[in-house]
């Protein structure tokens, strides 16, 4: 008997299982806190079918390790309730990975913990700039409101836009979006007529547009909760006659989410805005997963939410195929900084100082294209780094 043939079977004899043969690799646990039941269920519901269909597409196995996904309902912008959901995950289920948050709030509150378990957090959605800062071991796949308000901004100026009147909802998000359009349009030359801010679940924008009639800019730029209130502000924006002034609308491109559209109607059409993914993109990975994704989810419509479910999945598989499954906190993050990758939406990469994601921001028009509201891209900057952390 060859001498490495003896040596093995001693070495699986002599001590018991401290010598035996490795076992198989342990399930990894994935705990999604989302917005699955209230106002913003929407949001929850997409991110999911966005994670479904990257799994769907790539297995639920990664490094040897099977992927368990555990949801947790956050019920909508509800720090104290996410906060708990994701004490739950850790203690009682013992993720490994952290995932989800669609709203700034809830986000917030989970950074803490994240940091106390070193566990990873990954944000599919939530916007507030300063979210990366909150824990080292956050990195976020999603946006920020200063990259779409910052080329919005760029693209204005660019087109003999010298006046706009800022309308924003009263909550973090519209807070950056505010503060980054008015300082680069105005750094820029532009000028900036008026500024109110608006309660986030007002169903009535005539007051806070009247002013804006008063004033008569060039331009409105605004941000307010996707959905409902986009829908109020659309149509009173045109009940209203401003577009007749030839005020242009324009802003963040979530105000005109693939699936606000059909409620949206021909009131938002025109809007011009700024944003980092369309249904329409034109590129192989977009047309791949949108096939896929209407497929599985014919009700629906592949939008910024469902693409940052995928594109957070993408990011945990490259991450645990780089660490050989490692996703410890400190191994995770180390991998994760600078990784690049090809995104429905094009080209990203996770900025190697932020954990923010860099990434192309469009600019689109809003058309009606065979029938059916689209958000159609005509300019682009690329690979625009989060501007609300740039000094």
């Amino acid at each position: 008997m060859k001498l490495r043939t003896i040596l093995g079977i001693a070495a699986l004899s002599v001590g018991g299982a401290a010598f035996a043969l490795p076992a198989q690799a342990k399930d990894l646990t994935i705990g999604l806190v989302l917005s699955m039941s209230g106002p913003f269920s929407d949001y929850g519901r997409q991110i999911q079918n966005g994670i479904e269909t990257y799994m769907a597409q790539h297995g639920d196995t990664v490094a040897g390790r099977k992927i368990k996904l555990i949801v947790k309902d956050d019920t909508g912008i509800a720090p104290a309730i996410a906060k708990r959901q994701a004490q739950e995950l850790l203690i009682k289920d013992k993720v490994d990975i952290l995932a989800g948050f669609d709203l700034t709030p809830n986000a917030f509150s989970v950074a803490p913990l994240a940091t106390e378990a070193k566990v990873p957090m990954i944000v599919m959605n939530a916007a507030t700039s300063s979210i990366t800062e909150k824990s080292p071991y956050i990195v976020r796949v999603s946006m920020t409101l200063p990259q779409s308000s910052w080329a919005i901004a760029q693209w204005a100026v660019k087109n003999n836009i010298d006046s706009a009147y800022i309308l924003v909802a009263d909550y973090g998000p519209g807070h950056d979006a505010q503060a980054q359009f008015k300082k680069t349009f105005t750094e820029l030359g532009g000028k900036v007529l008026g500024e109110v801010r608006t309660p986030v679940n007002t169903p009535d924008y005539a007051p806070f547009l009247q002013r804006v009639k008063e004033t008569q800019p060039d331009a409105l730029f605004f941000f307010v909760p996707p959905g409902s209130s986009m829908v109020a502000l659309a149509k009173n924006f045109r009940e209203m006659g401003l577009d007749k002034l030839g005020i242009k609308e324009m802003g963040p491109g979530d105000m005109t989410d693939e699936n606000s559209l059909a409620a949206l109607g021909d009131n938002a059409l025109g809007m011009i805005t700024a944003f980092h993914y369309s249904d329409a993109h034109d590129s192989p990975e977009n047309k791949a997963f949108v096939g896929a994704y209407a497929k599985a989810y014919p009700q629906d419509r592949a939008n910024f939410m469902s693409v940052g479910g995928y594109d957070g999945m993408q990011l945990i598989y490259k991450v645990l195929e780089k660490t050989g499954g490692d996703a410890s906190g400190d191994a995770f993050i180390k991998a994760a900084k600078g990784l690049k990758w090809e995104s429905p939406r094009g080209p990203v990469q996770i900025d190697p100082d932020t954990r923010d994601i860099i990434q192309n921001e469009y600019i689109r028009k809003l058309e009606r294209v065979d029938g059916e509201l689209r958000n159609i891209e005509f300019a682009t900057f690329e690979a625009v780094k989060d501007p609300g952390k740039q000094n």
